[in-house]
């Protein structure tokens, strides 16, 4: 069964952390965060993220449930997600910036790092409803 660990891009700002930092997982393993901040999902084989987050009471931002928006983006900083059909990103955020929709998006490697709630960056703005 696959591990989501995850963190609230919220916390990068209110900690003054970066999505590039090396460490962020260990930093905010460290930081005393609260459980819809930061730790970890297990995830069953073919489960949404987001459906996972939720059945555990994490109240996760998402929209349309169809890969239509981008309410419930993630960056994927370790492992690979798979998407089924989502017609929001493009292929640069996806491929470069690492952008999955937890929504329709489902671990591929039993370990994954994600910061969900990145629907904030400048880029996914336009398309958050």
């Amino acid at each position: 069964m696959p591990t989501v660990e995850y963190l609230n891009f919220d916390v990068l700002e209110d900690q003054g952390w970066d999505m590039d930092d090396d460490d962020l997982f260990e930093k905010a393993a460290d930081a005393g965060l609260d459980a819809e901040d930061y730790g970890t999902l297990e995830v069953n084989r073919g489960e949404y993220i987001l459906e996972s987050a939720e059945a555990q009471g994490y109240d996760w931002p998402f929209s349309c449930r169809a890969g239509a928006c981008a309410n419930c983006a993630a960056i994927v900083k370790q492992g690979e997600i798979e998407m089924d059909m989502q017609q929001i990103l493009s292929d640069d955020e996806v491929e470069e910036k690492n952008v999955r929709l937890t929504c329709i998006g489902t671990p591929e490697t039993d370990e994954v790092q994600i910061v969900y709630n990145a629907k904030h960056l400048d880029y996914l703005q336009n398309r958050v409803i």
